[in-house]
């Protein structure tokens, strides 16, 4: 009976599956999913302006999830991850930029 309870206040939240702010959240959590599928890709493939964008978008909208009424916990934790993932595609690409040796370099530093 507890299971069908909690079941009901969940479907019938402010924020639940008969609103758009469940529905948004919920979709928006491909965005991360393609940011972690990116995780394999070669960082110099990696954009400055769509990371900054996913980061930025994540860490703006964590803030604001916390302070509408209701707290959207769907929201609060897809910005999360989507800040969380453009975070560490961005320490990919600077680390890779700016910090590592290009063979270049690295044929020179051996002659």
């Amino acid at each position: 009976m507890a299971a069908a309870t909690k079941l009901q206040a969940f479907w019938n939240h402010p924020a639940g599956p008969k609103t758009i702010h469940f529905w948004a959240p919920t979709f928006k959590w491909g965005i991360s999913i393609a940011n972690i599928a990116d995780f394999s890709k070669p960082p110099e493939k990696i954009s400055y302006p769509q990371q900054l964008a996913v980061t930025c978008t994540g860490i703006v909208w964590s803030r604001y999830s916390m302070v509408i009424t209701p707290k959207n916990w769907n929201l609060f934790s897809v910005n999360v991850a989507m800040a969380g993932t453009g975070l560490y595609q961005l320490s990919r690409k600077i680390k890779d930029d700016y910090f590592s040796e290009s063979e270049t370099e690295a044929a020179v530093a051996k002659e």
